[in-house]
């Protein structure tokens, strides 16, 4: 078997080019469907181990390049086939652009894989890596190139592989101490894994180490398991969160004859009786829920103040901008808190904002107009990125896919006690989008120690506590409101939450530097006169 296995490995650099770049864009696409909401992990194992097959049988730099960016237009499009659904909320206008926005996104993206493919090659060529170092070497550069993506270019770390296991409250534990790039280089070592069995001189050694490796993932279960069955979920005295999810499409949204609607409608739900009996003291709506310019409207701050609970506030997204009369108005993506007396008590404009979606890069060079309503851009923020507001806890507003960026909500400190992150992915429709977005976010939770809570348009609208556990919660597609308690967050920040991505770059320098040192010391002591030192 062993033989067998070997051959059919080294046969692979013999298949024609075409057949070769089709078969990394398959593996790539059976790895795509372990990601939210299909959760297909076992497919990760012939997506890996298809790659680093493919990798090892390549014979020059460019071909392994190839090989990875393949993989990676198979895999992001599978993961980002959604993007395609913003092009048809205007499809008149931008709806041809669809599947070119797709395919573009994901060759972009995968020329991130490829580089992981180039440094894989590089490093198993240079050391005369085999068998299980390989493995490590790889999955330790998949991480690596993950945390890259995530700041190079405004960044981007939509789908990490780590996110695969959203399903899982148990396996998710693990990101509280290695955060989601820990939990995804173990997860790429798993998968990829089984290649061992074509290198390995006996059948025992191949599977003693994937049963190990799988051991080990069923450790990581077992002590989330360990750590979630130790404690409850408790909720801080005196709050109750009303969650107001409209369902609003974003065709109509933004239109002049349905917007005083969208408000009047939002308005009913927050004033709808609580299934309970207890009104809620504070209310809260989605990003731009509001589709004016809040900020200047006083009759508007009036009514929304007006419904705004005793000593509590309304929160909501609405766009906002400079004084009128301005030379040269700025706009922005904004967070208000309201009062009961129609003050405006907490702004926040959105920092880290979406390219093409917010404002267009490089405009000077790119002539045609972002996708979001209006030609003008919005501009980023710069403004205090924590809440400290009478009857709440410290809280940390986060607009739209801000929350997707460990690094970011990391670098928020310890000021704030829970996470808000409002959105509005009525852009992506009834996709794979808004579950993706929603698993990645639930491990800012985890990471942080934090409860999150998230009021989407269109949903996923829920209540998140501080070990990623889903409570309350309204689904995709529906309209209504979520009641709930406010979470505690933990005493202490986990240890992902304290160190951050130096635990990333330990990990990484861990499996790639170990990968290397394993072949350095089996090569040396395979020469005459080595020795087990």
């Amino acid at each position: 078997m062993i033989s067998a296995l070997g051959h059919w490995c080294n046969g692979l650099g013999e298949l024609p080019k075409t057949r070769r770049i089709a078969l990394a864009v398959f593996c790539g696409v059976l790895a795509g469907g372990a990601m939210a909401p299909f959760h297909l992990v076992f497919l990760l194992v012939p997506g890996f181990t298809g790659l680093l097959w493919l990798l090892i049988s390549s014979e020059r730099l460019r071909g392994a390049f190839l090989m990875g960016w393949a993989f990676g237009v198979g895999h992001f499009a599978v993961g980002f086939y959604w993007v395609g659904h913003a092009f048809l909320v205007d499809a008149a206008r931008y709806g041809w652009l669809a599947p070119f926005a797709v395919l573009g996104l994901a060759a972009g993206i995968a020329l991130f894989t490829g580089l992981v493919s180039l440094a894989s090659w590089s490093i198993f060529r240079k050391f005369e890596l085999r068998a299980i170092a390989r493995v490590f070497v790889l999955a330790g550069l998949w991480v690596a190139v993950e945390w890259v993506r995530s700041w190079l270019f405004t960044g981007f770390p939509w789908n990490l592989i780590g996110t695969v296991w959203a399903f899982s409250d148990s396996m998710m534990q693990f990101a509280a101490y290695g955060g989601v790039y820990g939990l995804g280089l173990v997860t790429v070592l798993v998968a990829a894994m089984p290649t061992v069995l074509a290198d390995t001189g006996r059948l025992s050694s191949g599977l003693a180490a994937i049963g190990l490796s799988v051991l080990g993932l069923a450790l990581i279960w077992g002590g989330g398991m360990m750590r979630l069955s130790s404690t409850g979920t408790e909720y801080v005295e005196g709050v109750k969160l009303r969650l107001v999810q409209p369902n609003i499409p974003q065709r109509l949204k933004w239109k002049s004859g349905y917007k005083a609607g969208h408000v009047k409608k939002q308005v009913e739900l927050s004033l709808r009786a609580a299934k309970d009996g207890i009104p809620p003291t504070h209310v809260i709506w989605a990003e731009t829920a509001v589709p004016f310019n809040l900020a200047h409207d006083r009759r508007l701050l009036s009514y929304l103040g007006a419904i705004a609970p005793k000593d509590g506030y309304i929160i909501t997204g609405a766009p906002r901008s400079s004084p009128p009369g301005t030379a040269n108005p700025v706009y922005w993506n904004a967070l208000h808190a309201i009062s009961p007396d129609g003050t405006i008590a907490a702004v926040y404009d959105k920092i880290h904002l979406v390219p093409f979606g917010e404002y267009v890069p490089y405009r000077d060079i790119l002539s045609f107009s972002k996708l979001t309503a209006g030609r003008v851009d919005f501009s980023p923020g710069s403004g205090a990125r924590v809440w400290t507001l009478p009857g709440l806890p410290a809280v940390a507003p986060l607009i739209c896919y801000e929350a997707i960026f460990p690094a970011e909500v990391r670098s928020l400190g310890s000021e704030p006690k829970w996470l808000l992150n409002v959105t509005n992915d009525a852009w992506f429709g009834m996709s794979a989008g808004p579950y993706q977005h929603f698993a990645a976010v639930r491990f800012r939770a985890i990471e942080m120690g934090l409860p999150l809570v998230r009021v989407a348009n269109t949903g996923i609208s829920a209540v998140v506590d501080a070990y990623g556990r889903v409570g309350e919660r309204l689904d995709l597609g529906l309209e209504g409101v979520v009641d709930s308690g406010l979470p505690k967050h933990l005493s202490e920040r986990p240890l992902y939450g304290r160190f951050g991505d130096w635990v990333t770059l330990v990990l990484v320098l861990g499996a790639v530097g170990g990968g290397i040192l394993l072949s350095v010391r089996r090569a040396a002591q395979a020469r005459p006169g080595g020795h087990d030192g």
